[in-house]
């Protein structure tokens, strides 16, 4: 805890006075541009993988990265992403997994769950993840097959996505996009679903478009036949 405190203290006197003003203009709200839901993992920090600055990200950590499906279980996920869409008006929600994950791995092995029933119970939301995984990947073992697992795992929680209602409204208004994201940790390298190929793909950091997860909104495309 001394660790902590002395950290705030750096905070306070070498960063909070170079960010003032920031600071007292979030005093009064936010409105982040981007929802994203990561794993619980400690070596997973948004806000320094990706040089944000405070008020851009509304951060949503669980084991997993679960979404539960809307129908299944009113979580505290669930009513975090209603409140981003419907109050905070994000224009974006990544789900993002990353390497070497001890929730996929607990998929694995599911002895190792022993005397955690609420870890267990909770990981029945990648249920169908390590489903498509058993049948998709069954020639893989090791890092190879726990890779395969992770990927399934945040397209499934996308799909979950999906359900919610407010989400889903979003996504027909074209208000709202949702994204995959996969963070390598040994190599810092970012892997990308890309909907309209149906797989993973390494993150074009300049020049290129990022591929999205979500396939094209209704009402565009509408417009685009009605023109």
């Amino acid at each position: 805890m001394e660790r902590m405190i002395d950290g705030f203290a750096r905070f306070r006197r070498e960063v909070f006075p170079e960010q003032r003003e920031v600071f007292e203009r979030l005093a009064n709200g936010q409105s982040p541009h981007t929802m994203f839901i990561t794993c619980a993992d400690s070596r997973v920090m948004p806000e320094m993988m990706f040089s944000a600055q405070p008020g851009e990200l509304f951060v949503y950590r669980n084991i997993g990265n679960i979404v539960p499906p809307y129908a299944q279980h009113v979580s505290g996920v669930v009513a975090a992403v209603e409140y981003a869409v419907k109050v905070l008006k994000v224009q974006h929600i990544v789900i993002c997994g990353h390497s070497d994950c001890g929730a996929m791995k607990a998929l694995q092995h599911p002895e190792n769950l022993e005397g955690m029933p609420s870890v267990e119970t909770w990981l029945k939301h990648a249920d169908v993840a390590q489903h498509v995984t058993a049948e998709k990947c069954a020639h893989l073992h090791g890092e190879d097959y726990l890779r395969c697992l992770t990927e399934e795992n945040v397209v499934a929680q996308l799909e979950h996505l999906r359900t919610l209602p407010a989400v889903a409204v979003g996504m027909a208004k074209g208000s709202l996009t949702i994204h995959g994201w996969i963070f390598e940790i040994p190599e810092a390298k970012l892997r990308v679903f890309d909907g309209a190929n149906g797989r993973f793909v390494d993150v074009p950091l300049s020049g290129c478009a990022m591929p999205k997860a979500s396939p094209m909104t209704r009402f565009a495309s509408l417009v685009a036949t009605a023109a």
